[in-house]
């Protein structure tokens, strides 16, 4: 079947108080009309149009992409008009799937159920029962239970608004009939606007069949025209990530202070604890224990590895059964062999790390190649940049470093070498040699401090 997607994202969105339009409004750290147009891909569409209005240049910037026609609404005249203005581009459409920007989470079995159910010739609609269906069009139903028509609330009569099936707005048009039906839609109405509602009627009255189906749970159809509803999404998406995980074998200190926002991929027997925040993609193999307020961004944790309280990893290849934290940073780049450990306030950047080597404290190692069962002492700084330029350091298999050394890259200090507490290493260091570079000491005796004058 020819698919054609509409998303409807062209709203300005004034009760999000905010100067970003409002399909930007990210959810799980990506723009709520992002998390659409990736469900919309993955029904592997003929093309996917995006009706953009209010901020349209900021909105196309931040998702352009090859696959997307960006259609302008210069004026938004409802939701009938909004899709019609996508018309030119799709008259080959057997199916016209209409969207809308800020309905984050749906899911792809929902709209592909939709999409099949309605076929070439049937107008499908996806409908959701509602505790509290305020703000919602009534789904009207003749004696028969077939679907007669969709009545907004603000159009809605006493016994209409008492009806609890609401009108999600997402629909599935027959490509033969979406064009007439489309230009047929009168603003006779409370608003003033072509509504896409009502082409139910126009279905009805022409003999067309009309299909319904549902979403697994009323989340999965919700939207945001305000920051404690986008608040509410976001909980929502969370909840559903956290259900998938535990699922998948991993345990969780408390599954509502756990945020992924990107994509998480987990092992088993896994423990998470609480204020953890996982960023882009993330992978983490079985065994491993992650401590609380950690942020993990792009990165691969391997099996057994511990990361402990307070730790940021971004970019970083974490080998197994490492020990991490608390309080370390690895920035991009970082690679940690077998049975690394990164102590408490260690920052690391573009350094591998060898197996079983040890950086324990107040260190920055950035640039650098530190082989297996090397021991860095507390104070270590590679000093890599010259204003200008990077250069690495390079440090051999079982050295030790002395606390507060400052190496001066470019430098290697070789295997089993040692460099004494407190040396500035400016030239390289042969295999099992002692480097030390101090100002010999000197001792005054009945020393007599300054006075602060008068």
């Amino acid at each position: 079947m020819n698919l054609h997607v509409v998303i409807l994202a062209a709203g300005q969105g004034t009760r999000m108080r905010s100067a970003l339009p409002k399909v930007l409004h990210p959810v799980a750290g990506k723009a709520m009309l992002g998390h659409v147009i990736d469900c919309a891909r993955a029904l592997s569409p003929q093309r996917i149009h995006v009706v953009i209005g209010h901020g349209a240049e900021l909105v196309r910037e931040r998702l352009a992409a090859a696959d997307i026609n960006w259609v302008l609404q210069s004026e938004q005249l409802g939701t009938g008009h909004a899709v019609a203005q996508a018309l030119p581009d799709i008259q080959d459409a057997e199916q016209i799937l209409v969207l809308y920007g800020d309905v984050p989470l749906l899911r792809v079995e929902t709209l592909k159920a939709l999409s099949d159910k309605a076929g070439k010739a049937c107008l499908g609609m996806l409908t959701v029962e509602m505790q509290d269906p305020t703000g919602y069009g009534r789904i009207v139903r003749g004696a028969d239970n077939q679907v007669l028509a969709i009545v907004e609330q603000k159009d809605a009569n006493a016994a209409q608004l008492l009806i609890r099936e609401g009108n999600t707005g997402i629909m599935a048009l027959p490509g033969e009939q979406a064009a007439h039906w489309l230009n047929s839609l009168s603003n006779s109405n409370a608003q003033g606007e072509y509504y896409l509602t009502d082409v139910v009627a126009l279905a009805v009255a022409q003999g067309v069949g009309v299909q319904v189906c549902q979403p697994q749970d009323e989340q999965e159809v919700m939207g945001a025209n305000n920051r404690q509803q986008l608040a509410t999404l976001e909980r929502a998406y969370q909840q559903r990530q956290t259900q998938r995980l535990m699922a998948e074998g991993v345990s969780l200190a408390d599954p509502m202070r756990v945020d992924i926002r990107g994509e998480l991929q987990a092992g088993q027997d896994i423990f998470i604890d609480v204020n953890v925040v996982f960023e882009g993609q993330v992978r983490i193999e079985d065994g491993v224990v992650i401590e609380p307020n950690c942020v993990i961004r792009n990165s691969h944790i391997a099996a057994g590895s511990v990361i402990k309280a307070f730790s940021h990893i971004d970019g970083a290849e974490v080998g197994p059964q490492c020990d991490v934290g608390p309080y370390a940073r690895l920035r991009p780049g970082t690679r940690l062999q077998q049975g690394a450990k990164i102590g408490n306030f260690v920052e690391t950047k573009k350094a591998d790390i060898g197996a079983g080597a040890k950086i324990n404290h107040l260190s920055y190692v950035g640039d650098a190649e530190v082989g297996d069962g090397a021991n860095i002492g507390a104070g270590t700084i590679t000093c890599n940049y010259d204003g200008v330029n990077k250069f690495v350091t390079q440090i051999g298999a079982g050295a030790f470093i002395g606390s507060n050394t400052a190496l001066v890259a470019p430098v290697r200090i070789g295997a089993g070498a040692v460099t004494g507490a407190g040396s500035t290493i400016t030239q390289n260091v042969p295999d099992n040699a002692l480097a030390i570079s101090r100002v010999k000491q000197r001792v005054i005796e009945d020393w007599k401090r300054p006075e602060k004058k008068e």
